[in-house]
């Protein structure tokens, strides 16, 4: 059954609030191929951080230390991989949902992927590179196999990672991304408004959002990047490398790829108001993820795990619950 067609199947009827009802499709017919908190011990946070060191700059492709976030008391990992301009707290409701999860509850690991965060900043970014820096964290923190949760381009380097190393990957969820080629110039407002911000003549944050308006009219969008503002030694910065990430934009709209397709189970969460898994992204994703489930998210748009927190948290609740209990 196509995307489209499971789309205009969802009942009105919502078993759980904001969403439409869930339902776990035995397969995707749907173009393209091929990780202490209120609810747990924070164990420690590693990584090359920006405010504790030198930043990393490199010009070649390699893997590198990421910083991470590792809390809860669950002996079950699941790592949590952010959207791009983000940073690994983006996603902290669901990861203390996930910590708090029928008593012991989960173990998480939230990671700041390359040139996001306290991460090192860096030349090169693909989700080759990316899935390698994820990788090389899990093996940091003992993580032999865990359960993997992305949104938007986390959820991309989610899918490179499973696709690269299945036998690391007990469940993936996919929050509002698919596997295709998406244009190059998706993000180009956002890059424009950050490229007109002028860091070295700002005054406070005020100013930031001033000149952030000039092109992006949503004070949602904007307050949402200007949480990656901050200021040392008596100047603003922005966490993430905005060049880096301009000058990547094009690897970073590819799809991820692997030779053989991941067998395990898959769920893709969709904000019913975004575009980013259409009509024609099945076909993709029945090919890297033959045993793919879609749940849509009912008056959400991409930001859905912000904007329907209540309803993302209980669909990641329901599918590990089935697929990888605590």
């Amino acid at each position: 059954m196509g995307v489209g067609n499971m789309l205009a199947r969802n009942s009105s009827k919502s078993a759980l609030p904001g969403t439409c009802a869930v339902r776990y499709y035995p397969a995707m017919s749907v173009a393209g191929k091929r990780v202490g908190t209120r609810h747990g011990v924070v164990r420690k946070t590693q990584g090359a951080g920006q405010d504790d060191m030198e930043q990393q700059t490199a010009t070649a492709p390699g893997s590198v230390e990421l910083f991470c976030r590792d809390a809860g008391r669950g002996a079950a990992p699941v790592l949590i991989l952010h959207g791009l301009f983000g940073a690994s707290a983006n996603l902290g409701a669901v990861a203390r949902h996930l910590q708090a999860h029928d008593g012991q509850g989960y173990r998480t690991l939230s990671c700041d992927l390359r040139n996001h965060g306290r991460s090192p900043h860096v030349a090169h970014m693909d989700y080759a590179s990316t899935s390698a820096d994820v990788l090389g964290a899990l093996d940091r923190h003992g993580i032999e196999r865990c359960a993997v949760l992305g949104h938007s381009m986390g959820g991309k380097v989610a899918m490179q990672l499973a696709l690269d190393h299945p036998d690391r990957v007990a469940a993936l969820m996919v929050a509002d991304i698919a596997p295709v080629v998406y244009a190059s110039d998706r993000h180009q407002a956002v890059f424009s408004a950050l490229q007109s911000v002028p860091l070295a003549d700002i005054e406070d944050r005020r100013e930031a959002d001033a000149a952030l308006a000039e092109h992006l009219s949503d004070p949602g969008v904007r307050q949402f990047l200007l949480a990656s503002l901050y200021q040392r030694q008596g100047a603003f910065r922005w966490r993430f490398n905005l060049d880096a990430l301009y000058a990547n934009r094009e690897n970073l709209s590819l799809a991820p790829s692997g030779e053989q397709p991941y067998a395990g189970p898959v769920l893709f969460i969709k904000g019913a108001n975004s575009d980013y898994i259409g009509p024609d992204s099945g076909t993709a994703i029945k090919a890297l993820f033959p045993a793919a489930r879609l749940h849509v998210v009912r008056d959400a748009d991409h930001w859905l795990h912000a904007e329907k927190p209540r309803a993302f948290n209980a669909v990641v609740s329901r599918f590990v619950e089935r697929f990888y209990p605590a």
